[in-house]
């Protein structure tokens, strides 16, 4: 059968398959160009083929995979292809094929780790070409053993660490750069991105599940050129896969789980791609369902395996395809998560028991509506992305007022008086809330246009404009007779523009420079204004009404203008050595936050890092090693301390550096194994502490611990014509940090090991899987805080989930 004319128009697609296994790569690329490809041969499904990331047609992407896997690729009618074996060296061979004299030449066979692409470069930089340090996941391996949330790359990555509050109310940090353990008024130290549009801006990571997902990227250290403000640590990118005109697809996974000292749990998620009006469209639909049992019990009220944690949600993502280059996606994405209860424990009471008088619950809700346009010429592409969310997050913390004496600092003793005031007939014992809801609305615009590094020369230019209007609530009192506490509102407008762009100044050696201005609007106000409370010996109704309508009055208003420059400096030293040197900034804007019951203003605050390193290698390749050094200056640090009643606010804490040393390295012994590792050292200080700042000793910054490392083992292997076996295992230690700065929040935590382990049987289409996570039932101590009205009375912990095993199935076709 003669193989049909290739068109000299051909479009390229932008692909994105990991080194593995021909068949795995087959089906990455079916999936993601919308072809249908077909290998029969069992012998040739099971060899290894390198990764194969960039713009291409799909005809040579498939003859790239059919010659790195020793098999020749032949052309099917309808735009299919079929992979099979290469013909014997004797055998005739039929005359080739001309194709049409405009046609381009098949692009030349990719070089190891040359060829993989960093799209959160935002003009999709090959890795060799990158001068810094990134991180990338693929999205099957993350759902490898069940489809979870952030702390599914959280167990991927020694240099990503977050606070351990529960699903919906963490922040993340990245290589050291962590300012506080609670969620208030300071903007994120991580941008998280679900594609080209920011997730939010001051909210708390919002724990999407990963279902459906092509992709993750960790940038590390600070973006402030290409993302701005809120980027001081770094970037997290999801990727999503993206709709498949022309192509009926679908999916389906779902598993049930065994906590050990807890309740069961279950999962359910799928997909469906459904093609529309003439292969010019499609609808990609997502949903899901995950219950997570609980194991914390309150023998104080009687109960057992509080904590359960119910999370549903989905999204879906219209693709049009006018021609032409065009390409226009519409999306929407819902997800809410309610935690019948808090899940920490009493650091000196029974495994996994506290005793508390009230339900500390939480419910968050997320909504994201976005639209993303492209438009690709021959080595140009323009992007266009809006995005407008919605984070809802409601808290409630046991805030009962001890029994004996009210001399030792707690929150709730120096609240006491405020709230004897307001509500006549509470005395210590009875159970009392405090609650805080968090209602931020967030809209974001960038567009930028940007040309791939090509014969030496690349860069990327855009403007964007950002409106993040966050309400801070809070009250406490007991049920039905809570007293409102002083609340906060900030609102913040940003205009930006941006360039970078890299030339090669002399062979193998980069030279990349940028900047971004920013004009920030900040402004905001107290809400529900507390009277401050008098003793009655001091009581005079004019003074406090006085003080009462001057907190009333304070409202903060201004613009600051910041620029945020950036070089690096980049050589090819070997085929596959990279060093690089970089010089980045990052910047947060200020804004309002309540102490003492009264509202008071905070600056930005600015990061400045020198980073240097290496890479060896990419991720597929045989061997690759990755080092990088960092120094971080940290000006006017915005960190959450203890107030005079107790509770969390935001300040200034004064000057802090950060030494941090990373080694990442992945060795592949034979086709179907995989070793990787990962170690960082990161030696955190505030070495110039704010006049009203206490830090005594303890001036480590929170949350990330001095050591972190991870190993992980994948093994695949062929059973049978019909069965595949998978194994993966993982380990990562978390060393000690503490919880906050200062004497109050110094409580240590960490020092903890967290393990994995899963095993998979089936066809890629079909497939049973059974996971164990923390093997050893470890308690561990994640995290060192759940209400903080009890922090200098009894120590708090939050314990590793218990050894819990889920038997899983999904299914594809």
């Amino acid at each position: 059968m003669a193989a049909p004319a290739v068109a000299a128009s051909a479009p390229s697609v932008s692909l994105q398959i990991p080194a593995g296994r021909l068949g795995d790569a087959v089906a990455a690329l079916a999936g993601q160009a919308g072809v249908s490809v077909s290998v029969p041969d069992a012998a040739l499904w099971a060899r290894p083929v390198p990764a194969l990331n960039g713009r291409m047609t799909v005809r040579d992407a498939v003859r790239r995979l059919a010659t790195a896997a020793g098999g020749r690729a032949v052309a099917l009618p309808g735009d299919g292809w079929r992979i099979v074996a290469a013909a014997p060296a004797a055998a005739a061979r039929p005359a080739p094929q001309r194709a049409p004299a405009a046609a381009p030449p098949p692009a030349p066979a990719p070089e190891s780790g040359s060829d993989i692409i960093v799209t959160a470069s935002k003009r999709d930089a090959r890795l060799g070409d990158y001068p810094a340090t990134v991180n990338m996941i693929d999205g099957r391996d993350l759902a490898f053993g069940g489809e979870g949330g952030t702390d599914s790359i959280l167990a991927r990555l020694a240099s990503l660490s977050s606070t351990h509050l529960g699903a919906g109310r963490n922040k993340l940090f990245i290589r050291g750069i962590a300012d506080s353990s609670f969620t208030g008024p300071t903007q994120a130290t991580v941008g998280q991105y679900f594609g080209d549009v920011r997730l939010s801006y001051n909210a708390p990571d919002p724990d999407l599940k990963l279902y459906d997902i092509a992709q993750v990227e960790v940038l590390e250290g600070p973006n402030g050129t290409l993302y701005g403000a809120g980027s001081l640590g770094g970037i997290i990118r999801v990727v999503r896969n993206a709709p498949r005109p022309g192509m009926l697809e679908g999916a389906l996974s779902a598993g049930a789980s065994l906590t050990q000292h807890g309740d069961p749990g279950a999962d359910i998620g799928g997909m469906i791609n459904l093609p529309m009006a003439d292969d010019n469209m499609a609808l990609r639909l997502v949903g899901y369902g995950v219950t997570e049992g609980g194991y914390i019990d309150n023998p104080l009220l009687d109960r057992k395996n509080v904590n359960r944690t119910d999370t549903y949600g989905g999204r879906a993502t219209l693709r049009i395809a006018p021609g032409d280059g065009w390409t226009i996606d519409i999306g929407a994405t819902y997800q809410d998560i309610h935690g019948a209860d808090s899940q920490y424990a009493d650091r000196d009471g029974p495994r996994l028991t506290r005793s508390t008088r009230v339900d500390q619950g939480f419910d968050g809700s997320y909504a994201l509506g976005d639209l993303v346009v492209t438009k690709d010429w021959d080595d140009l592409r323009l992007v266009s992305s809006t995005g407008i969310a919605r984070q809802k997050l409601g808290e409630r913390y046991d805030a009962t007022v001890p029994d004996g004496p009210a001399d030792d600092g707690t929150a709730i003793n120096r609240l006491w008086p405020l709230l004897a005031v307001r509500v006549a007939g509470v005395t210590e014992g009875v159970p009392m809330a405090f609650t805080q809801h968090n209602n931020t609305r967030f809209f974001s615009h960038e567009t930028r246009l940007s040309r791939p590094t090509r014969d030496g020369f690349g860069w990327v230019v855009g403007a964007s404009y950002l409106d993040n209007r966050a309400k801070l609530r809070r009250s406490l009192g007991p049920d039905g007779l809570a007293v409102p506490l002083t609340g906060v509102i900030n609102r913040i407008r940003e205009y930006t523009a941006y360039g970078e762009a890299s030339v090669e100044v002399l062979r193998d050696l980069t030279f990349t420079a940028g900047g971004r201005v920013t004009h920030s609007r900040l402004s905001g106000e107290g809400v529900d204004i507390a009277l401050p409370y008098l003793a009655p010996e001091n009581q005079d109704e004019g003074t406090a009404l006085q003080l009462a309508a001057a907190n009333a009055r304070l409202r903060a208003a201004r613009g600051e203008t910041n620029v945020s420059p950036s070089l690096a400096l980049s050589a090819q030293l070997m085929p596959d050595l990279v060093f690089f040197l970089r010089y980045q900034e990052g910047f947060r804007p200020g804004g309002l936050a309540i102490e003492d019951q009264f509202v008071r203003r905070f600056k930005g605050d600015q990061v400045k890092t020198w980073e240097s390193g290496f890479r060896h290698g990419g991720p597929g390749d045989a061997f690759m090693l990755a080092t990088s050094f960092s120094y971080t200056r940290w000006q006017d640090i915005q960190a959450d301390y203890i107030d005079a009643t107790g509770l969390p606010t935001t300040a200034n804490i004064g000057d802090g550096r950060i030494y941090s040393i990373a080694a990442n390295a992945g060795w592949r012994p034979f086709a179907g194994l995989g070793i990787d590792a990962a170690i960082i050292y990161n030696d955190s200080k505030v070495s110039d502490p704010a006049p009203a700042i206490t830090l005594g000793r303890l001036s480590q910054l929170p949350n990330v611990a001095e050591w972190s490392a991870r190993g992980g083992v994948d093994y695949r292997a062929i059973l049978t014509d019909d069965l595949d076996l998978r194994v993966g295992a993982n380990l990562r230690y978390v060393g000690r940090s503490r919880l906050g700065v200062g004497p109050i929040l110094g409580e240590a935590q960490g020092d903890y090991v967290d393990t994995a382990l899963s095993v998979r049987i089936g066809r890629p289409d079909l497939g049973v899987t059974l996971t164990l996570t923390n093997l050893a039932d470890a308690v561990g101590n994640r995290f060192a805080l759940g209400t903080p009205f009890l922090i200098n009375r009894i120590d708090q912990i939050t314990p590793l989930r218990p050894r819990t095993v889920r038997l899983g199935l999904d299914a594809h076709f």
